[in-house]
């Protein structure tokens, strides 16, 4: 086991290339091979990852089964892997909603049925095999998890920033050829769109992060520190081995923030994201929101205050404003939307603001909240959204008013619904609720008026969770929805355990906390910050008693 890390990263890329080389075909049984095998590289994966996070002592060294290959000796550059606590529940996060995603996505790339219609449609040349092959959907769903997990497993500044880039290429492709079909005749040109607004974002805050990167690089080295190495540099910047002059840390702070930014999203970064969830397939859409974004808000906690713990404190009070404008304004966009999936898509990027929000608050209770937001927006929005997307493959639409009464032609569906839907409005018992109120708790202790505003989101987030329920699954039976199926056993099978682990971690939190609590220590203690002390501190009388 002295190549975990690399087992586990490596373990969907060889399926990515094992699915994407099984042989083409339109006959079931290939389809079902191609399949199967994505299935059980992502099982798998579930497995190492699971090892990893149950390997990792939280009293031990911050980076744990460390492992590195040369590379690029020449710049300094090797492919080294080490693991905290926050990568390693954030890399099980993305290992256990992978094959839920495959198993949602079962049909997703399958040819029209007889008559047409479906989410595997043909394409304009009436050749399914030219736009909607299995084993390249598959193949990129891989591609995808062993990039993100690498991502949060990377303790080298290069190849972390490779692995941050390289993961636009298979999203583009799912995004732009495997999208969303319910959207209208023209829905084509739309995914197109969306995937070409996605890839220019985010190639264009990959750019100024490599900028950042290499003016990293050449400051350290002309201080005798030639390395991308992540513990090496935050080592030497925090004992003032190796000093950045106060322009130069926040140019380079900003260069690596502006990146974290656009893939987190913040606001007003953040408008890629609406088009590409909406024209996505659930699945698809999932792994944006649920892990790819979530690479951003960690990159966050790693690299912006790791290697600039000054510039983060300096910057700290404008982000803030900028993640409650996102809380506020992604919550009121949510209540006015038509579409189910773009309403999706608002509600996160308010989600993301209260994660942002707890990690610039820079208290403990704001980042352990944050990381442990980020674990929980993945399962509950998971469970939302595919939910969503077995109703939409039903009823062949998006738009909310298309529905009406499902909850009395689907009642196991509807009830799936609102669990999720309870879950993003973060009602008590269901995990969202831990997290958000950590992340006010710690937000408010160092900066109230911030707390406060912020508060408004959870009002706003119950208007539109409920709004959407009551719209949809509630009321007279639309005519459209008499036909709908309730969910068949392989839809259970990817709901039920998200539900279950929603439901789990609303209730006893303490593996997870126990895991990140740690980290966010280390973390705090590099931009040299500990928690405010009360404001009314209770003094204890010679008796013990207090007052």
């Amino acid at each position: 086991m002295g190549a975990l890390l690399t087992a586990t990263c490596a373990v969907p890329a060889v399926g990515a290339v094992l699915t994407a080389a099984l042989p083409a075909g339109s006959s079931e049984s290939r389809r079902r091979t191609t399949k199967v095998v994505a299935l059980g590289a992502s099982g798998v994966t579930l497995v190492l990852a699971a090892v990893v996070a149950a390997r990792f002592d939280p009293h031990g060294a911050r980076f744990q089964l460390n492992e590195s290959y040369s590379w690029i000796r020449s710049f300094g550059v090797t492919f080294s892997l080490g693991v905290d606590g926050i990568g390693a529940v954030l890399a099980l996060l993305t290992a256990v909603l992978v094959p839920m995603v495959i198993l949602a996505s079962w049909h997703d790339a399958d040819p029209p049925a007889a008559g047409g219609g479906g989410p595997g449609q043909a394409g304009p040349d009436g050749t399914f095999e030219n736009s909607r092959r299995t084993q390249a959907f598959f193949a990129l769903i891989l591609a995808v998890e062993a990039m993100v997990v690498v991502s949060f497993y990377a303790t080298d500044v290069f190849v972390f920033y490779v692995f941050f880039e390289a993961m636009l290429i298979p999203m583009y492709f799912l995004i732009g050829g495997f999208g969303d079909r319910a959207g209208g005749p023209e829905s084509a040109r739309q995914r197109s769109y969306a995937a070409v607004k996605f890839l220019l974002y985010n190639l264009l805050g990959g750019l100024v992060m490599l900028a950042a990167v290499i003016g990293l690089y050449v400051i350290a080295q002309e201080q005798g520190f030639a390395t991308f190495d992540l513990p090496t540099l935050t080592s030497a910047i925090a004992d003032g081995r190796l000093q950045l002059s106060g322009a130069a840390e926040k140019a380079l702070f900003l260069g690596f923030f502006f990146a974290f930014a656009v893939k987190a999203p913040l606001w007003p970064l953040h408008t890629w994201l609406p088009n590409a969830m909406g024209e996505s397939t659930a699945g698809t859409a999932v792994l944006i929101t649920a892990v790819v974004d979530k690479v951003g808000t960690f990159a966050m906690l790693r690299f912006c205050l790791g290697l600039f713990p000054d510039a983060s404190k300096t910057f700290a009070p404008a982000i803030l404003v900028l993640a409650l404008i996102g809380i506020v304004y992604g919550a009121l966009l949510a209540i006015g939307q038509k579409d189910i999936k773009r309403l999706v898509a608002y509600a996160s990027i308010s989600h993301f603001g209260f994660i942002i929000m707890g990690i610039f608050a820079l208290t403990s209770q704001g980042q352990s909240g944050a990381t442990l937001y980020m674990v929980n927006h993945g399962l509950s929005t998971a469970a939302w959204m595919l939910v969503a997307g077995f109703l939409i493959s039903r009823r062949g639409s998006r738009l909310i008013a298309d529905y009406g009464g499902v909850q009395k032609v689907a009642p196991v569906l509807a009830g799936t619904f609102l669990i999720g839907s309870l879950a993003t409005l973060s009602l008590p018992g269901l995990a969202p609720f831990v997290s958000e109120f950590l992340v006010l708790v710690g937000t408010f202790t160092r900066y109230p008026v911030i707390g406060i505003v912020a508060t408004s989101g959870i009002v706003l987030a119950a208007l539109y969770a409920l709004l959407l329920y009551q719209r949809t699954m509630t009321g007279p039976v639309k005519e459209g929805v008499r036909s709908i199926p309730d969910l068949k056993a392989r839809e259970l099978a990817v709901v039920a355990p998200l539900v279950a682990l929603t439901i789990l971690l609303g209730v006893y939190p303490k593996p997870l906390t126990d895991l990140v609590d740690p980290s966010v220590n280390a973390t705090l203690s590099q931009v040299h910050e500990t928690d405010p002390a009360p404001a009314h501190p209770v003094a204890a009388t010679s008796g013990g008693e207090q007052k």
